[in-house]
């Protein structure tokens, strides 16, 4: 069985355990085997007799199946988006951040919950929508500050478009402190108002932006070899790294819209995955969609059992253990220029 086969299959089983004990574990006390027996039953011509009374069966499939799904689906998204802008910029310390997604999104998130009341009021409905836009927008920014010139060039303006919006956002915050509790609280991201509608609305804008990534990621390689090789190799560098940072600028403010500001698991997970895998973004890719959807789907998990009743803002437990990861990926990145 060869390198790829054995990752990628490593990386299926790790999503499919992480949803598993996903669906196991939570406040209510369910039955293990009632649990499994109503995931099955939901398959075509399956007839189990689940154990589960109504209310039990309503609690995992209505509040902890679709906050599941949406943890992976959150994951991966921002994993690929991640393995996308580190593939583009050459630079595995790159993340939406870097280019104005997340201040976008934050900026906007807080204009919502400070002038159209919060969570509880009318931005409680608009809050997501003002993340994606938002967040698609601090790229987009960033994109033509920059003139759509070489990374480099585009990284900067990303930084400074950034601090820029993160500026404007601290003074609205400062103005506005009794909305400050429900600002933060976005911030740390939190699958608690997950959904089965949030989970359909966030499906077709995950779908593209995952598709047109994974087609690129060979072109991602050649990206690697510098634009001149690229370009003797008949690829259009410039294009193709505009399609690229455009799917993954979608794929991030996709997640962050439905979950809030979810830190390290875009730079994290791509390392993790080529450590794996291989340098090749051609595996790098799909085994960071995988890969990412687990962690967060366990990250989810730990949020929401290890306090419980209460619940802990999921950007915690993916800092405490991305941040260790990415001081020993910029250790490293450090020892190779040296």
């Amino acid at each position: 069985m060869s390198r790829t086969v054995r990752a990628l299959l490593a990386a299926v089983v790790f999503v499919i355990a992480a949803a598993l004990l996903g669906a196991l574990v939570g406040a209510a006390d369910l039955n293990p085997w009632g649990i499994v027996a109503t995931l099955l039953d939901r398959i075509p011509l399956v007839h189990l007799d689940t154990g589960l009374t109504p209310l039990e069966q309503n609690i995992l499939l209505q509040i902890r199946l679709p906050r599941v799904v949406l943890a992976l689906l959150v994951g991966g998204l921002l994993a690929i988006a991640g393995a996308g802008y580190q593939g583009v910029f050459r630079n595995p310390l790159v993340d939406a951040g870097m280019l104005g997604s997340s201040a976008g999104a934050g900026l906007t998130a807080t204009i919502a919950i400070v002038f159209l009341g919060g969570f509880g009021g009318l931005g409680g409905s608009v809050v997501p929508v003002a993340a994606f836009a938002g967040s698609l927008a601090g790229v987009a920014v960033s994109w033509f500050a920059s003139g759509g010139r070489e990374t480099t060039t585009l990284l900067l303006s990303g930084v400074a478009v950034g601090m820029f919006l993160t500026a404007a956002q601290a003074y609205l915050m400062q103005r506005e402190s009794q909305d400050l509790q429900q600002v933060y609280a976005w911030m740390l991201g939190s699958m608690a108002a997950a959904s089965w509608t949030q989970v359909t609305e966030a499906l077709p804008y995950a779908a593209v932006s995952i598709l047109i990534l994974l087609v690129h990621s060979r072109r991602l390689d050649v990206l690697a070899l510098g634009d001149d090789e690229a370009r003797s190799l008949g690829l259009n560098a410039g294009r193709t790294r505009l399609i690229v940072i455009a799917a993954a600028s979608l794929a991030a403010a996709t997640a962050v819209a439905v979950s809030g500001l979810i830190g390290f698991v875009g730079i994290v997970v791509p390392h993790v995955a080529r450590r794996l895998g291989g340098p090749s973004y051609a595996l790098a890719v799909p085994l960071s969609l995988l890969i990412g959807a687990g962690f967060l789907g366990l990250a989810d998990t730990v949020a929401r059992t290890a306090l419980s009743p209460a619940e802990l803002p999921i950007g915690v437990v993916t800092a405490v253990v991305g941040a260790p990861v990415f001081v020993v990926i910029l250790r490293r990145s450090q020892a190779v220029r040296e």
